[in-house]
C-alpha cells in the first residue's frame, strides 16, 4: 500500500490526528522500500522509529494497532511504566522481545494450519468413518476419490460391500444426515506438569522452558469423550493438522517475521523520563531507559525459539508528557526516536464525528448489541451533538481522557436500556436529545457525583 492508501485505510477507524498517521505511513511503506533495497546496502537501513506526543485517549494506540493490522506484522503493546532495571523487582525491558516472538509464532502457525486445512479435514473425515464404520478384520480401507464436478466415486479394483457402504457413509457425513449422531473419539494431550519455576531476572522465560521439556519427557494424555460428529470432525481436524505443520519451519519464519516486520508499541514513555533521584539510583525511569537503549538501537535477545535480533524492528512510543517533556529523557535514547509527532486534543466537533464517521463508531456497536435483543434504537443528530458536548464539558471540569470519555458516557446513558432490553423485544427506542438530557444532565450537574459516575 502507498502511504497515501495506508492514511485512507486508517481514516475509516480514527479521526484526525492526519500527522501522525502520515508518520506512521511513511514508516510502513519503508519497509517496503527496504526490502526492494540491494542486499548489501539492505541492511544498513535502521526503521525510524516514532515518538508520539499527545494527551490520553486521543488515538495513539489505536494508530499503532491498525497499523500492524494492515501490515499483518507481529504487533506487541507495553507499558513502559512495567518494567525497571535489571537486578530489580519488576520485569526486564526484553521480555518485549520474547512477547512479540510468541505473538510471530502464534501468526505463523494460524497461517499455516490455514494452509493445510483441507488436507487435515480430509484426514480427520478418514479417522471418524473408522469409527462410525470400521474396517473389517484382515481388509484395507480404499481411499475415495472426488471428481471435478464433486461426485465421489469408489477407487478402481472392484467394488465391495465394505467400500461401497463406506462411500455412502461418507456421503451422508458431508451432507450433513449424520450431525445429530454423537460418537466417542479419543483426542490427545500434552502432559503439562503443575509446576511453577521461580527465575531470575532477565530469565522469565526459563518457566516455560522448564515446562515444555517436562512435557516432553512426561507420557502424553489421551481422553476419550462423547460429542456431535461435527464437533468430532472438528476436534480430529485440530489434531490432523497440528501434526502437518513442521513447527521447526514455522519458528524459523516466525523469527524472520518478528526481525524484519514486527512493531513494538511502548505506551507511556513519559513515565519513564524524570531526571536523576538525588537518593539513589532511579531504577524504574533512566535505569529503564538505559536497559532499553540497546533493544532499541540493535541487538540479540534470547527466546526459547531462538535469537533474535532487534536492528529492524519497528519501535513506537507513546506518552502524554503532561508532567515532564520529551527533552527529559536521556540523550541517547531521545536520539533513537528520530521522528516526532504531536497529537491534538479532542474538542466537541471531533466527538461528533467519532461518534458518526468510523466504522467500528459506538454508536453503531451499541445498536447492533440491542439489535441482538430485537431492539431497535436509534440516534438522532441532536443526540449525538448532546452526547458531544456533555463528553466535553465532563472531559473539561475533570480529567480530560479524550475519546475514552463517550464510552462512559455512552454506558450511562443506555443502562436502563441494556438491562430491560430481554423483556422489549420488538420495541423500537428512538433516542433524542430530550433523551440524553434527561438520562445525563443530573449527573453532570452535579460536579461530585459527575467525577465518580461520569
Amino acid at each position: 500500500m502507498t502511504p497515501r492508501e495506508i492514511v485512507s485505510e486508517l481514516d475509516r477507524y480514527i479521526v484526525g490526528q492526519h500527522d501522525a498517521k502520515r508518520a506512521v505511513a511513511i514508516a510502513l511503506r519503508n519497509r517496503w522500500r527496504r526490502q526492494n533495497v540491494a542486499p548489501e546496502l539492505r541492511d544498513e537501513i535502521a526503521p525510524k522509529n516514532i515518538l508520539m506526543i499527545g494527551p490520553t485517549g486521543v488515538g495513539k494506540t489505536e494508530i499503532a494497532r491498525r497499523l500492524a493490522k494492515l501490515a499483518q506484522a507481529p504487533f506487541v503493546k507495553v507499558e513502559a511504566s512495567r518494567y525497571t532495571e535489571v537486578g530489580y523487582v519488576g520485569r526486564d525491558v526484553e521480555s518485549m522481545i520474547r512477547d512479540l516472538a510468541e505473538i510471530s509464532i502464534k501468526m505463523v502457525r494460524d497461517e499455516e494450519r490455514e494452509r493445510v486445512k483441507v488436507k487435515a479435514k480430509e484426514g480427520a473425515e478418514e479417522r471418524l468413518l473408522d469409527i462410525l464404520y470400521p474396517a473389517s478384520p484382515g481388509k484395507t480401507r480404499r481411499p475415495a476419490a472426488m471428481s471435478t464436478d464433486g461426485a465421489i466415486q469408489v477407487a478402481a479394483g472392484g467394488p465391495d460391500a465394505h467400500g461401497e457402504t463406506r462411500e455412502k457413509l461418507r456421503k451422508l457425513l458431508r451432507d450433513g444426515y449424520l450431525n445429530d449422531r454423537e460418537v466417542e473419539i479419543e483426542t490427545s494431550a500434552p502432559a503439562t506438569p503443575m509446576l511453577e519455576v521461580l527465575t531470575p531476572q532477565g530469565m522469565e522465560d526459563m518457566g516455560a522452558n522448564m515446562k515444555d521439556l517436562l512435557s516432553q519427557i512426561m507420557p502424553k494424555k489421551s481422553r476419550t469423550r462423547k460429542v456431535k460428529v461435527p464437533e468430532a470432525l472438528e476436534l480430529l481436524a485440530q489434531e490432523e493438522a497440528a501434526r502437518l505443520v513442521d513447527m521447526e519451519n514455522v519458528a524459523r519464519e516466525a523469527i524472520a517475521r518478528a526481525e524484519q516486520s514486527g512493531i513494538v508499541f511502548i505506551d507511556e514513555i513519559d513515565k519513564i523520563a524524570g531526571r536523576e533521584s538525588a537518593h539513589g539510583p532511579d531504577v524504574s525511569r533512566e535505569g529503564v531507559q538505559r536497559d532499553l537503549l540497546p533493544i532499541v538501537e540493535g541487538s540479540t535477545v534470547n527466546t526459547k525459539y531462538g535469537t533474535v535480533r532487534t536492528d529492524h524492528i519497528l519501535f513506537v512510543a507513546s506518552g502524554a508528557f503532561h508532567t515532564s517533556k520529551p527533552s527529559d529523557l536521556i540523550p541517547e535514547f531521545q536520539g533513537r526516536f528520530p521522528i516526532r509527532v504531536e497529537l491534538s486534543a479532542l474538542v466537541q466537533a471531533d466527538f461528533i464525528r467519532i461518534l458518526t464517521e468510523p466504522e467500528n463508531a459506538l454508536t453503531k456497536q451499541y445498536v447492533a448489541l440491542l439489535a441482538t435483543e430485537k431492539v431497535r434504537i436509534g440516534f438522532s443528530a441532536d443526540a449525538i451533538a448532546a452526547l458531544a458536548e456533555i463528553a466535553a464539558e465532563v472531559n473539561a471540569r475533570s480529567e480530560n481522557i479524550g475519546a475514552r470519555r463517550l464510552h462512559t458516557v455512552l454506558e450511562r446513558l443506555l443502562e436502563d436500556l441494556s438491562f430491560n432490553a430481554p423483556e422489549m423485544a420488538g420495541q423500537e427506542i428512538p433516542i433524542d436529545a430530550a433523551y440524553v438530557h434527561q438520562r445525563l444532565d443530573p449527573i453532570v450537574r452535579n460536579e461530585d457525583l459527575s467525577r465518580y459516575i461520569l
